[in-house]
């Protein structure tokens, strides 16, 4: 068998198939044997980071079986070969620790579940397995096992996976092992490359090979180890260790989604927080103004903009849309609140969040920040920032440290209801008149980020004519009104559509917040490490009050009024937006959010 195996660079801290195909396999186990002054510190270890150390069994000091996993056994000649360290250095490795009996009366042995036990299954399931076919003193980088899985297996393979958490479960990286700290794919740590064949994308899970890294780092006098691709064969059939249901309920069954070419890399969600999403997405594509948005409409593009966003640590946001050039401010009520909505929940969320708009309207922005947490509608000042875009490398200097690409400021750009460059250069709004003079090429932004691997956009629109909507300019076209005039140029990753550009800020914000709740959505995104735990009271207090509300969106449309912006259908100074009046239409679109979110708590 083949062992492809790789250390990462995450520090490690102090149709699914029935159950009744998995009944004649037999599980491996990974070993690793301590002195029993460590082996209290080992066990804390392992349950702080089950995904590379499932604990299946600890022995007793000098006891050679272990009754729950093989009767008869003897774990001084059960492994085919082993490896023996001392002070942390492997000296060699052996056959049989026959020799060390003496030394084993005062050492425990622990078992940890193997991966290798989930393939026959995977197998079994049509997906090949290309690498057959070819807390205390712990501290340690994580080895991850590497297996190449066709795209259209990808679903499949996650919820086969998921269903054995004594064997590592699911993958913690699906995508470009770089995102690991993996630069060479083709030199694995531990035993041999494997290939990935056509439509593969490379898979990785936690491997108990950490196991061994957690001797070596902690150097103890003498510790024993399974020699890698050579584990410990139980008893037990597969099914053992497989979770009691063979057909996950929706909340227990993954899904994986692309969320980025540049690097490759995808996403997981179970079942229940996909469709909870796809039920936002469908509430905010309400078109009471009947612009025919639907046509413009493309399915999941909420929920892989929020599973990217997910994964961000820093994200950009730019709104505003001076579509009434005759008056000062020329901006619309359609696009800030949407905005800040979104920076409320990526602020709750730890995310570091920045507002970049024209610089003309700087000084009114601020100030309309500065109302809103006066009136509570956000609980911290969010940056403004502004870019005019004075010099050719002005964008790449704007989103990457001293313009280094490998150094993005941001990795996850955000515009919603902000004025779009179309293919002529100039900005219009939906009369299709030229309002450039009034607009910063924020869009160079935009085009620059879709040249640095590691930063994705994201555009939140209604129209066609708002930064990002390039990417359904064609729909534009041949749908919207003014369509080959006024469709943006611009093409962001994800594209969202959405009644009124702001209810996509809406969604979004409860789409983040219900992917925080999902834990399998945040198992992976923690790349399996640590001990999963709900979210404490507090926590789940601050991202539920972070979420958009009707007292909140009321106060920040009237903060707005006060500013003179004004409505972007009519140019009514007054409470609505895009000619639709807060109360009912508005009101009523946050409640319907809010109800669908508060069913996934």
């Amino acid at each position: 068998m083949a062992v492809c195996e790789y250390v990462t660079h995450y520090l490690i801290p102090a149709t699914v198939v029935s159950l009744s195909s998995m009944s004649h396999i037999d599980s491996q186990a990974n070993v690793v044997i301590l002195h029993k002054s460590l082996a209290d510190d080992f066990e804390a270890f392992c349950h702080a980071n089950p995904s590379p150390l499932p604990l299946l069994y600890r022995s007793q000091p000098g006891e050679w079986g272990c009754p729950p996993l093989a009767a008869d056994a003897d774990i001084r000649v059960d492994c085919p070969q082993y490896c023996v360290f001392k002070d942390g250095l492997l000296v060699s490795r052996v056959s049989s620790l026959m020799s060390y009996s003496g030394q084993l009366q005062d050492m425990v042995s622990f078992y940890l579940g193997c991966s290798f036990s989930f393939e026959r299954t995977l197998q079994k399931a049509g997906v090949p397995v290309r690498n057959v076919e070819g807390v205390g003193q712990f501290q340690c980088p994580m080895v991850v096992t590497m297996r190449p899985v066709p795209e259209e297996k990808l679903d499949l393979v996650a919820q086969i996976t998921h269903l054995t958490p004594l064997a590592h479960g699911g993958p913690i990286h699906i995508g470009d092992p770089a995102v690991l700290g993996i630069q060479d794919v083709s030199r694995p740590e531990y035993g041999d490359p494997v290939a990935l064949g056509p439509g593969d994308v490379p898979a990785f899970w936690a491997c108990g090979v950490t196991g061994v890294e957690a001797v070596q780092s902690c150097k103890p006098p003498l510790a024993f180890t399974h020699s890698p691709g050579c584990m410990f064969l139980t008893d037990r059939q597969d099914s053992s260790v497989f979770a009691s249901t063979s057909t996950p309920e929706p909340d227990q069954c993954p899904l994986t989604f692309s969320i980025s070419q540049q690097p490759l890399h995808f996403s997981v969600a179970s079942k229940a927080v996909v469709q909870s999403i796809r039920d936002l997405e469908k509430i905010i594509g309400e078109d009471p103004g009947e612009r025919g948005i639907r046509a413009l409409f493309v399915q999941d593009e909420l929920l892989r903009s929020c599973l990217s966003l997910s994964h961000s640590s820093s994200v950009l946001i730019t709104t505003g849309f001076p579509t009434h050039y005759t008056h000062n401010p020329p901006e619309e009520t359609d696009g800030p609140p949407g905005a800040i909505a979104i920076a409320a929940t990526l602020q709750a969320l730890q995310k570091e969040v920045a507002i970049v708009t024209d610089h003309r309207a700087l000084e009114m922005n601020q100030r309309i920040m500065e109302d809103a947490v006066k009136k509570g509608v956000i609980k911290t000042a969010v940056p403004l920032l502004s870019y005019q875009g004075n010099s050719p490398d002005s964008a790449l200097y704007f989103l990457c440290h001293n313009g280094d690409h490998k150094k993005p400021r941001f990795d996850h750009l955000v515009a919603i209801e902000r004025s779009g460059r179309a293919s002529d250069g100039n900005y219009y709004n939906m009369r299709g008149v030229n309002i450039k003079h009034l607009v910063d090429p924020i869009d160079d932004l935009f085009t620059t980020a879709s040249t640095i691997p590691g930063i994705s956009t994201t555009g939140i629109g209604d129209g066609g004519n708002e930064l990002g909507m390039g990417k359904v300019k064609e729909a534009v076209r041949e749908h919207m009104p003014n369509g080959s005039l006024i469709a943006c140029d611009v093409a962001a990753d994800f594209a969202i559509t959405a009644g009124v550009s702001n209810w996509g800020g809406y969604g979004m914000a409860c789409a983040l917040y219900i992917l925080s709740l999902c834990p399998i959505h945040q198992r992976y995104l923690h790349k399996g490490l640590g001990q999963p735990h709900p979210p404490t009271q507090d926590q789940h207090q601050a991202w539920a009050a972070s979420l958009p509300s009707v007292a909140k969106e009321e106060e920040m449309l009237s903060i707005l009024v006060q500013h003179g912006v004004r409505s972007g259908k009519t140019g009514t100074l007054g409470m609505e937006v895009d000619g639709l009046t807060f109360h009912p239409t508005h009101s009523d679109l946050i409640i319907k959010l809010r109800d669908r979110t508060s069913q996934r708590k």
